[in-house]
């Protein structure tokens, strides 16, 4: 509601600037008076306009207010000046009350098909909780883009790219190969051992993968032999069709498997997954190649450092006539004819955006979700049925920070070519990395020094085998909700506080990974995040229960107290009231913020922000002590709006309301 008024009423302005003074403002700022009896809306633009109209901006403002007033705008009761300039807009909070309590609201969408990129872990060991960030982001954002029941959304492909050729694969088939001495055969019964066993491929790897790494650098004298062996295995890798690829597909497929498992827990879903492999064997680089050099981005360095490279010019570097060799040129294919890791996302992403004449996966059933098939990435014939995913017209790459200059020169080629609305639309989605707080490091067992302990931070690594295995982090979160909800809820079936326990862990968790803005370091903390007090998932969850317990033990439902609020007498509505539902009315406002600027956290602030109000009402009004009918519909229907709005916005960060808390 609050965002289809700003709309109109931003409209109405811009009309009446053409008309009035033949002036066109790109954008209307937009802000909320200090206190909410002098109004919901705060308008400087007289302010904008007072050098070019050389008039006071209180003057300009009075002219605007006249003609807002005498227009009239749907659902504003008032325009009024205010200081040296200021339009303070006061809305017709009997008509908003009404609308919201329909469900009358602004949408959110349009045209256009989005692809969202992320988690992509290295299919050679368990996610751990820095991969966990990765995830959150992404999966929140394609729900903000999504269609649902709420809004029209945009139409979205969420794609989790797999690089099951790389390093990381090929250390952990090294380990397998030459620290066990295994052959495809003993591999294959290794999987099956461990399936019935009930252990997990991935914690195998985890340990195995660590131990590779310290075994390449352990004997000095082996340094060189080991890194030889480390090297061609990656080359075989590349190459396919032997026998050192398909341990490593095996072994990628597997553990892959367990990490949809795992992110299924924390209610996140895929719809393809593009792996390198295919990349390689489809060609897909060399059909990007000779777009690069037909479109002259990529060219031959003859000497200096990159002599027999091909090369493009770095990202941010500065046109002009080059008097010798480009030093700091991006290295794309490398002197012994290797493509590098950006040349390979160059072809990726003009992929993506259907810019790579002829060349498309092919796509086989990978997963059966509840509502959807995820496939994967082959290169044979596809599936009957199947659908194609390399026609974005937007992307959102969600990769951590490090990766800036990577996808800087993704961005660079995509203009170099002449591409300049795809690298337009190309958004890296960057975000900062994931660590422990010291007692968080203890609680999990780690042995933390006394220097340690004074740090803001530890960081994980799991090549050194310092991490937190992102189903262990959340089987611990999960036990220590229990250990609350029983405590809380003897009385609820055993079933139902597992089911409820697992929804304040997730919550927990995702609502910690996503109430930090993409550029802040973040420091896990089991006890922070469970916690039902301060900006927590647990403190929104517990209030959506508090009102819900209003409506139950009042014997009626949400949307019966909400269908209620049509034929009642709300003259005169309250500053306390209105507070609530004002701020129950700016989700869609919210959702478009988060989706503008690619920052979840708005959504989480909002989130919190508005159980802080609902908290403010329960404290104030004691609705079951109300014997005014006419007061009493009005507090339950004031309970159901927040409840309604707060469900909303943990669904949108894929958190779940409790029965029961």
């Amino acid at each position: 509601m609050y965002r289809t008024v700003q709309q109109q009423l931003l409209a109405r302005i811009q009309a009446i600037l053409l008309d009035k003074y033949d002036v066109t403002l790109a954008q209307l700022a937009v802000e909320q008076p200090p206190q909410i009896p002098l109004g919901e809306l705060a308008l400087p633009v007289a302010f904008e306009l007072a050098k070019r109209l050389r008039k006071a901006p209180r003057v300009i403002a009075t002219e605007l207010a006249a003609e807002l007033t005498g227009a009239g705008v749907e659902g504003v009761r008032s325009v009024e000046v205010a200081g040296a300039g200021y339009l303070n807009i006061k809305l017709d909070r009997v008509a908003a009350v009404q609308k919201m309590a329909a469900d009358v609201h602004a949408d959110v969408g349009g045209p256009g098909y989005r692809l969202v990129e992320h988690t992509s872990i290295n299919p050679n060991k368990a996610a751990h909780i820095g991969h966990l960030r990765n995830a959150i982001l992404g999966d929140t954002f394609q729900r903000l883009l999504r269609p649902d029941a709420y809004k029209t959304g945009y139409a979205v492909g969420v794609q989790n790219y797999i690089d099951n050729t790389g390093v990381q694969v090929a250390d952990v088939v090294v380990g397998l190969v030459h620290l066990e001495g295994k052959t495809l055969l003993s591999v294959r019964e290794l999987l099956t051992e461990l399936l019935e066993s009930n252990m997990y491929v991935d914690y195998y790897c985890w340990d195995l993968y660590a131990r590779v790494s310290q075994w390449y650098t352990a004997d000095p004298e082996q340094v060189a032999a080991r890194k030889q062996i480390r090297l061609e295995t990656l080359h075989a890798l590349e190459e396919g069709q032997n026998e050192t690829a398909a341990i490593a597909e095996l072994i990628s497929t597997s553990v892959l498997r367990r990490h949809l498992e795992t992110m299924e827990r924390l209610n996140i879903e895929y719809d393809f997954l593009p792996r390198e492999s295919e990349i390689l064997s489809l060609h897909f680089w060399d059909a990007a190649r000779e777009l690069m050099l037909a479109k002259g981005v990529l060219y031959l360095q003859t000497e200096g450092k990159n002599k027999g490279c091909m090369v493009m010019k770095r990202a941010g570097s500065e046109d002009g006539e080059q008097t010798g060799p480009d030093e700091d040129a991006k290295v794309i294919v490398r002197s012994n004819g290797t493509v590098t890791y950006v040349g390979k996302d160059i072809a990726y992403h003009l992929w993506k955006f259907g810019l790579l004449p002829g060349k498309d996966f092919g796509y086989r059933c990978f997963h059966v979700y509840p509502t959807h098939t995820c496939w994967i990435s082959t290169a044979e014939k596809s599936d009957e049925g199947a659908p194609t995913f390399g026609k974005a017209d937007a992307i959102y790459n969600v990769i951590d920070s490090r990766q800036n200059d990577p996808q800087n020169n993704v961005i660079a080629a995509l203009r170099g070519m002449g591409y300049t609305d795809a690298a337009d639309r190309y958004t890296h989605f960057s975000y900062e990395m994931v660590a422990l707080t010291p007692r968080c490091a203890i609680d999990l067992g780690y042995a933390v020094s006394e220097e340690d302990r004074g740090k803001a931070y530890l960081e994980v690594s799991g090549r050194k085998g310092f991490g937190v295995k992102a189903d262990d982090l959340l089987d611990q979160l999960i036990a220590a909700a229990q250990a609350q909800v029983d405590a809380r809820n003897p009385d609820v079936p055993h079933a139902e506080r597992i089911t409820i326990s697992k929804q304040i862990a997730v919550g927990a968790l995702r609502y910690f990974m996503l109430r930090f803005t993409r550029n802040t370091v973040i420091a896990f903390d089991f006890k922070d995040a469970l916690s039902f007090e301060g900006e927590t998932g647990p403190y929104v969850q517990y209030a959506i229960v508090r009102a819900a317990n209003i409506l139950r033990k009042s014997s009626t439902t949400e949307a019966e107290a909400l269908a209620a609020m049509a034929g009642l007498e709300l003259a005169g509505l309250d500053d306390d009231l209105w507070e609530t539902w004002l701020a129950c009315s700016k989700l869609t406002l919210v959702l478009e913020q988060c989706i503008a600027t690619a920052e979840p956290a708005y959504l989480a602030k909002y989130a919190f922000q508005l159980a802080q109000q609902f908290n403010n009402f329960y404290h104030r009004h004691h609705v079951l002590n109300e014997t005014n009918d006419l007061k009493r519909a009005l507090l339950l229907g004031t309970a159901a709006v927040a409840r309604r709005q707060m469900v909303r916005a943990l669904g949108y960060m894929g958190i779940e309301a409790p029965a029961v808390m």
